[in-house]
């Protein structure tokens, strides 16, 4: 564990320096704020677009605008994110051969892809609360109802899927030499994903589904218990994905 907290000292360094915590932060923040004042100024918009002899009705926007936005954001954007910036995450590092005269003086190989799930999982959880918690206050703020009474039921399994496209994105990178061989992992993993969502039977099994419910969780129409699988699935996929990276980097040649 020391050799690991020493390497995820020096990403998150490496990390810092050139910007990337702050690029996250920043767009993580910009989906806090717009998707409360995009569900409170679309309505406006399309009216004044309409033009003065067309008359549009259009329903009041409400708090499940807001959290549709929010979630619609991250899942499409924010995730990909992660899976762009930590896509070449070890495939660079062995590209450039900066693990050699670390490995050489003692650092396991587990502590790299380790120390590099805990930096990105960390990363991803620091940045979701906090955007989640200022969309919680605009939103609370612009809309005075009370159609999303469990606006926490929808955080935590999106929470859960993030930290799996960590894990393949990881895998991905250490499979292969190309630095976007992670995100090509996680865009392929997503249409397998999307194509098993298809399939109804599969639904309740697919980590997909724990975004895809996020609504109906947060208006209280569904139960998480109707995921449960999915729930085991997306853990056991995130554990499997981190030991076949370690594995894939012990047999790598640095």
């Amino acid at each position: 564990m020391t050799a690991t907290w020493i390497f995820l000292r020096k990403e998150a360094l490496t990390h810092w320096r050139r910007g990337r915590f702050l690029l996250i932060g920043l767009v993580f923040l910009l989906f806090a704020i717009e998707s409360p004042l995009m569900a409170r100024l679309t309505p406006e918009l399309l009216k004044s677009m309409g033009g003065s002899g067309i008359h549009i009705t259009l329903p009041t926007p409400t708090s499940v605008d807001s959290w549709t936005q929010f979630y619609k954001n991250i899942d499409q954007l924010g995730i990909f994110l992660f899976a762009i910036v930590w896509s070449g995450a070890i495939a660079a590092e062995v590209r450039r051969g900066t693990l050699v005269p670390l490995v050489t003086k003692g650092l396991p190989r587990y502590a790299v892809v380790l120390a590099k799930f805990a930096l990105a999982a960390c990363t991803w959880l620091v940045t979701l609360l906090a955007s989640f918690g200022l969309t919680w206050a605009y939103t609370a703020y612009y809309f005075k109802d009370a159609l999303t009474p469990h606006v926490w039921a929808g955080l935590w399994p999106l929470a859960l899927y993030g930290l799996m496209i960590i894990a393949i994105t990881l895998l991905g990178s250490a499979l292969a030499k190309s630095s976007f061989a992670g995100f090509l992992a996680v865009a392929a993993s997503v249409v397998v994903m999307g194509l098993g969502d298809m399939w109804r039977p599969l639904r309740r099994f697919n980590p997909l589904s724990l975004t895809t419910n996020a609504l109906p969780w947060v208006r209280g129409t569904k139960t998480l218990a109707s995921v449960a699988p999915a729930f085991a699935l997306t853990v056991a996929i995130t554990a499997g994905c981190l030991a076949l990276a370690i594995v894939a980097l012990n047999r790598r040649r640095l």
